[in-house]
């Protein structure tokens, strides 16, 4: 099943566009929060989606406030965090529906605001969190302070990073998770921010989606 929705979002008093995707028994619910750059249609959420309703783990993704509105420029921490308070409800509803447990994640800048929200305290009813190319630092600016809020997550989590991921140095990712007792890593060889790979490689896109997906599985389950 999958269609679109609409979420409210009490303060500000905003409305977002959802789509909600789940297979007939779904074995879990994940909320899918996108990146800066592109929204909950773009193709790397499409696939992601398709990929785990494949493996019975159904879908909530859904546009932040500026994405809905046509903007380019990311929204702050405050109203995103709205969005995905809201967008979370939503999602928890369909878990309750189904009896199943219900996880939270992003692609880069919707990982990285899910968990500052998890590390204050919120999305109580999730049981996880899964990292799909966390954004540690600027292009060329190799630091690990976007990660300070990590450690003070209760949940367990999972991070999906390339090495060839601009945006996150591979030896710093590895360095922060490591300092987390809750965290897996899982390097995607050859792979840069959006999970490609180069040519020469001979390891296609779509098979590296499949092996994000394969082991975000097992680490719902």
């Amino acid at each position: 099943m999958k269609r679109k929705i609409k979420i409210q979002i009490p303060e500000p008093n905003e409305s977002i566009t959802g789509i909600i995707q789940y297979p007939k028994a779904p074995k879990a619910m994940l909320l899918l929060a996108h990146g800066a750059g592109a929204g909950m249609e773009h193709t790397f959420m499409e696939s992601m989606a398709s990929l785990f309703e494949q493996k019975n783990i159904g879908t909530l993704r859904f546009n932040f406030l500026y994405k809905e509105k046509g903007g380019k420029r990311p929204d702050r921490p405050k109203v995103a965090h709205q969005a995905i308070n809201a967008a979370f409800k939503r999602a928890l509803s369909y878990a309750t529906k189904f009896n199943v447990q219900i996880y939270v994640g992003g692609k880069s800048f919707g990982g990285r605001m899910t968990s500052q929200l998890l590390s204050e305290g919120g999305l109580k009813e999730s049981k996880g969190i899964i990292f799909f190319g966390f954004p540690l630092h600027a292009p060329g600016k190799p630091s690990m302070d976007r990660a300070d809020h990590l450690s003070g997550i209760r949940k367990k989590m999972l991070f999906h990073q390339g090495t060839r991921d601009a945006l996150a140095d591979i030896k710093m990712v590895q360095e922060v998770t490591s300092k987390l007792k809750k965290a897996k890593l899982n390097i995607v060889e050859g792979a840069d921010h959006g999970f490609k790979t180069l040519k020469s490689s001979n390891i296609s896109h779509e098979s590296v989606l499949e092996e994000i997906v394969n082991v975000s599985s097992q680490f719902i389950r």
